[in-house]
């Protein structure tokens, strides 16, 4: 049987664990699998852009499991009354193809990207920052917000939108953290002074430049998350000439990245190769360093990996017979008959 793991389980694990303990122990999974790197099979996504956003196929195998992620980004949906990003995902055994898992990826991803985000941090911003500027505060903000303040101890947190209904509620949120303050700004250049890491998560699928020179200040680490398709930037390309760039599969970010906007043999490093001890990160405490983060397969592969772990010891969800395992395996026709149905035919009203 296939472990199905909906949206209210999900929701339901996290409030049980707490978002705090779930991306603290996803970070350790994302981190044991990226040092893993050479293990897994990788390739970019695969996209098909429209006018109105994307959707994409995010694949990855090592020798025991394979994954994928359906995922979409429609900047304009929350007008409908749709998320921006919408995604599920599919775990299976490579030996044998089975799925053993079919989870929602929705609010996975913002958790698994939040996740992400602060173990780079870990690696590549100084090690004493405590103070984030975090341009952008909507779906994803909370868990930025939470995960650099459990994984990196960030106390003080400069938030900024054009929404200003999105900032109240990111403050309405991380109300009940305790030790996080929330400081409103009138402007990204006003949330960025000062601070030791700057986190933009914006949603427009535009060439921006959230982020310029002017704001720029020694030893900061630029956690740019928006950015991830092509056309969609978020930093002025002279921030990424004067910085280290660290990416998370190389391939993928120059087409999809804000180092879409440098030359092709412009200097970058993969995050696994810093986490793995075979390149520098950090090197001084006045480097400027960027994560340039579109979001990599194999971050879902540990978040999906994570989750049947734990429904399985938890023995949540539901399981579905959605191949069959029972009976003749070459009588695939012979389910079509009327006294092999076990349950009533289902009719959507």
């Amino acid at each position: 049987m296939t472990r199905l793991i909906d949206l209210p389980t999900l929701a339901q694990l996290v409030h049980h664990i707490t978002p705090a303990r779930f991306m603290t122990e996803l970070a350790e999974h994302l981190h044991s699998d990226y040092l893993r790197w050479q293990d897994f099979d990788k390739t970019a996504r695969v996209a098909s852009h429209s006018a109105g956003g994307v959707i994409e196929l995010m694949p990855v195998a090592d020798n025991a499991y394979y994954s994928f992620k359906y995922v979409n980004g429609h900047p304009g949906n929350p007008i409908s009354g749709l998320p921006t990003v919408m995604a599920f995902g599919v775990l299976s055994e490579v030996a044998t193809g089975y799925p053993l898992l079919v989870s929602e990826l929705t609010l996975t991803t913002a958790l698994r990207t939040a996740a992400t985000s602060a173990m780079a941090a870990r690696a590549l911003a100084r090690p004493d920052a405590r103070c984030m500027a975090l341009i952008g505060n909507g779906a994803q903000s909370e868990f930025q917000a939470i995960a650099f303040h459990a994984l990196l101890g960030v106390n003080e947190l400069r938030v900024f939108d054009i929404d200003p209904a999105a900032t109240a509620k990111l403050q309405r949120n991380l109300a009940a953290v305790p030790g996080l303050r929330v400081v409103p700004t009138s402007s990204a250049a006003e949330a960025a002074r000062g601070a030791d890491i700057v986190t933009t998560i914006t949603a427009d699928k535009a060439n921006a430049t959230i982020v310029t020179p002017d704001m720029i200040e020694p030893g900061m680490h630029l956690n740019a998350v928006g950015g991830d398709c092509p056309g969609k930037t978020e930093l002025h390309p002279d921030v990424l000439r004067a910085a280290k760039i660290f990416v998370e599969y190389e391939p993928q970010t120059r087409i999809e990245g804000d180092i879409q906007q440098l030359p092709a043999h412009h200097p970058v490093t993969e995050l696994w190769r810093v986490l793995a001890g075979q390149a520098a990160g950090r090197q001084s405490a006045s480097d400027v360093t960027v994560f340039d983060s579109v979001g990599f397969a194999l971050e879902d592969y540990a978040a999906l990996r994570y989750i049947h772990q734990r429904a399985t010891a938890e023995n949540l969800g539901i399981e579905v017979e959605l191949v069959p395992t029972d009976g003749d395996p070459k009588d695939l026709f012979g389910r079509t008959r009327g006294d092999r149905q076990r349950v009533a035919l289902r009719r959507v009203a």
